[in-house]
């Protein structure tokens, strides 16, 4: 492709699909672990410049890393929950620990992953997604019922409501790109109906900086708590195994025979993107689902528009105004997107049991137990408080819990049956994964 303005115009559509999942997750978590302005503006930033050097990593292929197919990378929002609840318990240096520790997992065992995926298949995954989604609703309608008289509770249901209606007619009565960002121009409308009455505040924008370098270690040295590290691992192998779906989405899509080398290169770019997540206090990184739908759609599969998307990730993360400009979205607007991102989640997480034979009754128990232990610990967590230090960092977060509880039953009832006998898939990427609509695609 020769004509650089159409390369930069299709390199921008790729860049406003993901936009809005890109930026919403660094606004939930500084929301939760009270940071400040200044504080939250840098994360968007880094955020974005990291997507954007995430992205090329991926599509440089080399002996080292990187798929070489057009794929784009984002946080994912597996992450946000089991962060959040890191951060509200040891701090945000302990987030960058085990951000650090699980890119390092990642980038060391890419090549054993093949072997290590055996033990999450989709009746694992399947109620692991579903317990982060179930677990990040409440995030969602807190922030829809933001206010504290009843008068501001009542304006802020009707602001995040008609967000919601929004982004659900759009994607009702529209195709194409503008569905593709339909969480994006819900965030831009609600935005403008909250410059109306009275919500929006641009002194954040003024206040900001045209430029800014990168600072490695903004928010201070990382610290490691192993309740946060083992989260944070659980979460990229969920992570991976979505990557692996678009992974093979896209090999399809642009014709390309996938063998083992391809899957190590691109689930080491991964790993080596979230450890530059830690370095530089940003986030960890995944594949977005959306953007294979994006090239679906315009039949563009060349590589040059993902390293064009890079570039201009990575400029718009140079520019704090850009970030600060993002900061002003109203809190309800957020609530009501929110509701269909997270909610997505939960859909995500439904779909992969889809794939699960749940008339066989050790795989309703699976499911069953695990989301209920999850849910359980999350809502309660001090009911374990009394246990010994070394269990408790499998009782200390609801995610982990729930995790083990899913790995060790479906070891118990599963590993060793054969496919047929067990009732369920043996490969933990089922067809319907690797196609758009997974939870990212829900930004």
């Amino acid at each position: 492709m020769r004509n650089p303005t159409k390369l930069l115009s299709l390199g921008l559509q790729h860049v406003l699909a993901m936009y809005a999942g890109a930026v919403i997750v660094p606004i939930i978590i500084a929301s939760k672990l009270g940071l400040t302005t200044t504080q939250l503006s840098y994360l968007i930033s880094i955020d974005l410049l990291t997507c954007g050097v995430a992205t090329l990593l991926q599509v440089w292929k080399n002996r080292f890393f990187g798929i070489g197919l057009p794929v784009m990378l984002g946080c994912t929002f597996t992450a946000v929950g089991p962060m959040i609840a890191i951060g509200s318990q040891y701090g945000i240096t302990a987030i960058y620990g085990a951000i650090l520790a699980s890119g390092l997992f990642v980038f060391l065992f890419a090549s054993f992953f093949g072997k290590l995926i055996r033990f999450f298949p989709p009746v694992v995954t399947g109620s692991v997604v579903t317990i982060i989604g179930l677990t990040l609703i409440p995030v969602a309608i807190t922030d829809m019922g933001g206010g504290e008289t009843a008068f501001e509770r009542t304006v802020s249901l009707l602001l995040s409501f008609g967000v919601l209606i929004f982004i659900l007619l759009l994607n009702r009565f529209v195709t194409g790109f503008l569905r593709a960002i339909s969480i994006l121009l819900g965030l831009i409308a609600g935005t403008v109906a909250g410059w109306f009455l009275g919500l929006v505040d641009f002194s954040s924008v003024g206040k900001a900086e045209w430029f800014h370098m990168v600072k490695p270690f903004y928010f201070g040295w990382p610290t490691f708590e192993i309740s946060a590290i083992i989260t944070m691992i659980l979460v990229a192998i969920v992570s991976l195994i979505e990557s692996t779906g678009v992974y093979l989405a896209l090999g399809k899509i642009c014709d390309k025979d996938l063998n083992s080398k391809d899957f190590t290169g691109g689930y080491r770019a991964e790993g080596l993107a979230t450890v530059l997540g830690g370095l530089f206090n940003a986030l960890p990184y995944t594949a977005f689902s959306q953007n294979v739908g994006l090239i679906q759609l315009t039949k563009v599969k060349t590589g040059k528009v993902i390293v064009a998307a890079g570039g201009i990730l990575i400029v718009l993360g140079l520019v704090p105004k850009v970030a600060a400009a993002t900061t002003i979205i109203p809190t309800p607007v957020l609530g009501g997107a929110m509701l269909a991102m997270f909610g997505m989640v939960v859909s995500s997480g439904i779909k992969l049991l889809g794939t699960v034979d749940l008339n066989r009754q050790e795989n309703m128990l699976i499911v069953a137990c695990s989301i209920g232990v999850g849910l359980g610990v999350t809502v309660a967590p001090d009911l374990f408080s009394d246990l010994p230090a070394g269990i408790q960092i499998l009782t200390s977060n609801g995610i982990v819990a729930g995790s083990f509880t899913a790995i060790l039953l479906n070891g118990l009832f599963n590993m060793g049956r054969g496919r047929q006998r067990s009732g369920q898939s043996t490969d933990p990427i089922p067809s319907s994964s690797a196609q758009p609509g997974t939870q990212e695609s829900s930004a």
